[in-house]
């Protein structure tokens, strides 16, 4: 039997076998992950000591909305201001990484996991997963999907309703299903002139 947590943590894609995933941590965030969506708005220490027990690295201006929902949590890891709308999901059988200044609309989903394109090996729990980064600044809008193996580059902007399958360079608005890059982001772009 493989020792997944640590082959969850690290940096590279590999084969999963769902019977050996380790169950109990998933246990362990989504007992977390109950009781802060049961939270008061006031309630803001407590909220504090969940989000450092739930994630990797937890960094103070990272904040998730309602309806925020994770696989394990010890596999995302925030560097910096992160704002994260509502109905968020991270699928962390592998590595996150969200870079400092992240926005992150409704509704999207980061998954690193995968299944076999095979449907015996599918039934059998016989899956993937790979990691996702988000380098700084980046933008994703809303019911954006985002598949394992993918970093979005340094201030990029992903639009509503994508399906990113590759890698997207940095400085660019990219959309689509799949999504490619529609254009560079300029001088143009800036609202305060």
């Amino acid at each position: 039997m493989a020792d997944y947590f640590e082959i969850m943590q690290k940096n590279e894609p590999y084969v999963s076998h769902f019977m050996e995933m380790p169950k109990h941590l998933q246990g362990k965030a989504r007992k977390l992950l109950r009781e802060l969506e049961n939270l008061g708005d006031d309630q803001y220490e407590r909220r504090t000591e969940i989000l450092k027990d739930l994630f990797g690295t937890y960094h103070p201006l990272a904040f998730p909305g309602k309806g925020f929902m994770c696989d394990y949590g010890f596999n995302i890891h925030f560097h910096g201001l992160a704002v994260i709308n509502y109905n968020v999901v991270m699928l962390d059988t592998s590595p996150i990484h969200i870079g400092e200044g992240a926005f992150i609309a409704p509704g999207v989903c980061l998954a690193c996991s995968g299944h076999s394109l095979v449907g015996e090996e599918r039934v059998k729990g016989i899956g993937t997963s790979a990691p996702i980064t988000l380098e700084k600044n980046v933008w994703i809008g809303a019911n954006a999907t985002i598949v394992g193996g993918v970093t979005i580059g340094e201030g990029s902007v992903i639009g509503a309703g994508s399906v990113v399958l590759h890698d997207i360079p940095a400085g660019v608005v990219a959309g689509g299903n799949p999504c490619k890059v529609i254009r560079e982001i300029t001088d143009e772009d800036r609202l305060d002139k």
